[in-house]
């Protein structure tokens, strides 16, 4: 496919050539000229590649470990056309185009999750992380003296976040299946500001319950954030009936939220997004510049942004993608996420009719958490890091995996079978996250190398 698209790059450089938009050659050349350069360079990009070459396999459905996920041909295209321009989104004169397409993707996204184009604001950020700070930002502006309050489940961001913005941040209970639960944690929101709701946990893919929260923090006067970076595009798919649609449905009443489209937005890194429902809270971002913001009376994206520079390229890919693929729910942009879906659910299912490998739970999005069956503990992990390793080094037979830790003492609650001498302890057990589609016809054989990675190791 990559090949199909240097045609297109030709095309455009022959274009941007005859408006004078190409580099010099004398700078490719470090101020060389002839050969001598074109032989550095040529020397230089051997050993570059062979360097590339040593990573994992990432766009093979053999990598089925962390949230890796190639992007989409058209958003790689778009990515080189415009980084060869090298525009820079912060404002309009150093990003004419590429910032009045981030300001349409931002419309987009605002749609898709619910919010009204013309009431919020949002835009592109370089991750998820960042995206969480101005998220997070916002809520100290709002709320300076109350803490942030987010499940034991949510990503080390929030944590991390609150202490670089000096709040004050709280791990909190979202179980809310027993009147004792929801007790607790009616208990837990009262004097605070905000609470972060994770659709898409980065650990299991869990999709934490924002409407069974919401009404129990508006009553508290709390403030919600969703941090959707992994999770949010699956509102694309709230119903094909492969997940709970509730907390999808209740998106449009937080009030902010943060995507990654570098995660299941077939983007090349780093593009994340925040949107915020109200967009008077772009008085927090007010400041001047006495360089910037004169070419136009328009907003300029860095009138709403933490940080300064940020490539336009990003806004370009993100762009072209949606315009190529479409994002709707009978998309092939939504296509491409529900075989992701199918594909864990299928995983899941081989691993329930095994007789070497347990299922942790069903998978709520497109991450498995798994274990070779054992008598204790201990032996779990110790075979599931031995699998880690083995799968690893089998050459074109390799699988490529993940581990996670997991309470020892939830875990034999959950699995009483297991015998444990610590609850105290952690369980290390395997973990497979399906961000391809062709991960879907690739489980047969995924299952296969784990059994003969298991009897490699069993045997030894």
């Amino acid at each position: 496919m990559y090949k199909q698209l240097i045609p297109l790059l030709e095309r455009w450089f022959e274009q941007a050539e005859l408006q004078g938009m190409t580099i010099p050659a004398r700078y490719h050349a470090g101020g060389q000229a002839g050969d001598a350069a074109d032989t550095e360079l040529q020397a230089v990009f051997e050993a570059f590649i062979a360097r590339m070459q040593a990573c994992y396999p990432f766009h093979q459905p053999a990598y089925a470990g962390q949230m890796l996920k190639p992007p989409h041909p058209a958003a790689w295209l778009a990515y080189a056309v415009a980084m060869s321009v090298n525009t820079n989104n912060h404002a309009l004169d150093g990003g004419p185009e590429t910032s009045q397409m981030e300001k349409e993707v931002i419309r987009d996204l605002a749609g898709m999750v619910g919010y009204d184009p013309g009431a919020s604001l949002g835009h592109l950020t370089s991750g998820g992380t960042v995206a969480n700070l101005e998220a997070l930002w916002v809520a100290r502006c709002l709320h300076p003296d109350k803490p942030v309050l987010f499940s034991e489940q949510a990503h080390y961001t929030h944590s991390r976040m609150c202490s670089v913005l000096g709040m004050e941040g709280r791990a909190v209970s979202m179980d809310l299946s027993s009147k004792e639960g929801e007790a607790r944690f009616r208990e837990a929101l009262q004097g605070a500001g905000t609470l972060v709701v994770t659709l898409g946990t980065t650990g299991t893919g869990t999709i934490e319950p924002l409407d069974k929260v919401l009404p129990l923090c508006r009553q508290a006067g709390v403030r919600i954030h969703v941090d959707a970076a992994y999770g949010g595009f699956f509102t694309l798919l709230k119903n094909s009936g492969l997940f709970n649609p509730a907390p999808f449905e209740a998106l449009w009443e937080a009030d902010s939220i943060v995507i990654d489209p570098h995660k299941h937005g077939l983007q090349p890194y780093g593009c994340g997004c925040v949107l915020f429902r109200d967009a008077s809270v772009g008085r927090f971002y007010k400041h001047d510049s006495p360089y910037t913001y004169f070419s136009s009376d328009e907003l300029h994206l860095g009138e709403i942004t933490l940080e300064c520079s940020r490539a336009g390229a990003a806004a370009a890919a993100l762009w072209f993608t949606i315009q190529l693929l479409g994002l709707h729910a009978e998309s092939r942009f939504a296509g491409t996420l529900k075989n992701c879906l199918l594909a864990a659910r299928s995983f899941a299912s081989e691993l329930q009719n095994s007789e070497a490998f347990g299922l942790l739970a069903q998978p709520e999005t497109d991450i498995v958490c798994y274990f070779p069956l054992a008598g204790d503990i201990s032996e779990i992990s110790r075979l599931s890091r031995d699998i880690f390793h083995d799968t690893m080094q089998q050459g074109q037979q390799s699988l490529f995996l993940s581990l996670y830790k997991v309470n020892a003492g939830a875990f034999v609650k959950q699995f009483p079978a297991v015998s444990c001498t610590d609850p105290s302890e952690q369980v290390t057990i395997l973990r497979s996250v399906f961000m391809k589609p062709e991960h879907l016809g690739f489980i047969p054989e995924m299952m296969r190398r784990l059994r003969a990675s298991l009897q490699r190791i069993t045997a030894q």
